[in-house]
């Protein structure tokens, strides 16, 4: 059989055919990325299977009128099941930045199949039936059990394990880009190294145009986990190459898609006869989305009026034995459709601020905004407002009268919105917010070139959970002072 593998061959280079290449296979991926995934799946499954029982424990106790049985013990696995067949255990592997409130409505409809479930077989996992009252808080706590297990799942699962160690197959640029959002987010990966697509591609090549050995070589050599690759804009063979060579290597692969930048994540797959096409979404919100972020703006703001009351109080009272002045700070904003308006938030500057504010011009820290970190300006109770952002609830007056929205694009002054030409200026199409994607990015690190794509792309995938999901993670950056 060699001696007819070898004629056969060198029949074959006679005659110039050529020969058949090697498959190349996908091979599973090297032992410290198998463990990382092992630590996150089986976190999360021990997560899940506690946060049933202890929200079924909760909604018996409660009310008192039922005990559990052991059996309970056996419909626990059926909870991991349920999760496994929601995709929950398969996600962490795929994303580097491995979040909790992203599966808030997949584990939404978990919980509602789980009470059903228990009503169904009151009998048999209860002592009694499960009542209404009961229902509810079984369906409430499982949810709000499960997303806080699973966050601490997360948590232990990262302590155990070393960060990610991320090769980029790209240009600077991108690196660059990544690096800053890996440094600015609560993220357990890092770069290693980068390499230019040139160097492992030959985009002349019809066939096998990544030079696998090159790219081995440097994966090896870096330790690298997972491969971020930057597409081909000419040859997209050479992606799909880059791609396959870094599965069959052993690690992970991630694509950096530039248009998901522009056009956000919530586009539509259309497949056309084997072609996909992305089907874009219209600029604006529609009727009914607008009425129903205006009901959520309502209540939200009446909401919160009420529960920071005493709060809002005290800080008054603190701002006028601190320093001569207002107690509110009343500056003109560009609203919605280019109408300007007077934002109301708490004084936290000397009475003569703006007076002073073209002295200080040379100190501006911020690129297009007004920013400077230690702002002579600034009274003492005004420094602590800052610092925690209590200096914005007074916007809460805003949202009521309907000039702002619990969250949205960033409220420039005149000067700034004077920067803004063009296509971008799209974005007076929205109602300013009090917070936003800006805010828990780090409102002042953010670049104006960069604030006018967020507005863009936060527009077009707007959802009711979308902005519940910023107002979640305004408050950890608040406390954790992220802002300037």
């Amino acid at each position: 059989m060699a001696e007819t593998g070898r004629g056969t061959t060198k029949l074959m280079r006679m005659t110039g055919l050529r020969s058949v290449p090697p498959i190349i296979e996908e091979v599973k991926p090297n032992g410290a990325v198998m463990l990382r995934d092992r630590r996150y799946r089986r976190s999360l499954v021990v997560a899940d299977a506690l946060s049933a029982l202890v929200a079924l424990v909760f909604a018996t106790n409660v009310l008192g009128t039922n005990q559990l049985g052991l059996q309970i013990l056996l419909g626990l696995p059926l909870v991991t099941l349920a999760c496994k067949l929601s995709g929950l255990y398969d996600r962490d592997e795929l994303v580097i930045r491995k979040t909790t409130l992203d599966e808030a409505p997949a584990f939404l409809e978990l919980a509602t199949l789980y009470t059903l479930a228990v009503w169904m077989l009151d009998g048999v996992v209860l002592s009694g039936p499960l009542t209404k009252e009961a229902a509810l808080i079984l369906w409430v706590s499982l949810f709000a059990f499960g997303l806080v297990f699973r966050r601490v799942a997360r948590y232990v699962a990262s302590r155990a394990v070393p960060e990610e160690r991320l090769l980029l197959i790209g240009d600077a640029a991108t690196y660059a880009r990544v690096q800053h959002k890996l440094e600015a987010g609560d993220v357990h990966a890092r770069l290693v190294g980068r390499m230019s697509l040139q160097r492992v591609s030959d985009f002349s090549a019809d066939e096998r145009p990544v030079d696998e050995a090159t790219l081995g070589q440097l994966i090896r050599d870096l330790d690298a986990d997972r491969v971020l690759v930057v597409p081909s804009q000419t040859n997209p063979q050479v992606t799909l190459d880059l791609i396959r060579a870094t599965k069959a290597i052993g690690v992970r692969a991630s694509i950096v898609p530039h248009v998901f930048d522009v056009v956000g994540q919530s586009v539509v797959f259309d497949d056309l006869s084997g072609m996909t096409l992305l089907g874009v979404r219209e600029f604006a919100l529609g009727r009914s989305s607008q009425v129903v972020k205006r009901a959520f703006d309502l209540l939200g703001a009446v909401a919160a009026l009420l529960v920071f009351a005493p709060v809002l109080a005290l800080i008054a009272v603190l701002i006028k034995l601190d320093s001569r002045g207002p107690v509110f700070f009343r500056q003109e904003r560009i609203g919605r459709d280019g109408e300007p308006f007077r934002i109301f938030k708490f004084r936290t500057m000397v009475a003569d601020a703006e007076a002073r504010k073209a002295e200080l011009m040379a100190h501006n820290e911020a690129d297009g905004l007004f920013k400077i970190a230690d702002d002579p300006r600034i009274t003492r109770v005004g420094c602590v407002l800052r610092k925690t952002s209590l200096d914005e609830l007074p916007q809460l007056l805003n949202v009521l009268l309907g000039e702002m929205s619990l969250v949205g694009p960033r409220p420039l002054i005149n000067s700034e919105d004077e920067t803004i030409t063009g296509y971008d200026r799209r974005r007076l199409h929205l109602t300013p917010g009090m917070t936003g994607h800006w805010q828990i990015m780090g409102s002042s690190r953010v670049p104006m070139h960069e604030m006018l794509k967020i507005d863009y792309v936060y527009v077009t995938t707007w959802s009711l959970f979308e902005d519940i999901k910023i107002l979640t993670r305004t408050v950890p950056y608040m406390l954790a002072r992220r802002g300037m």
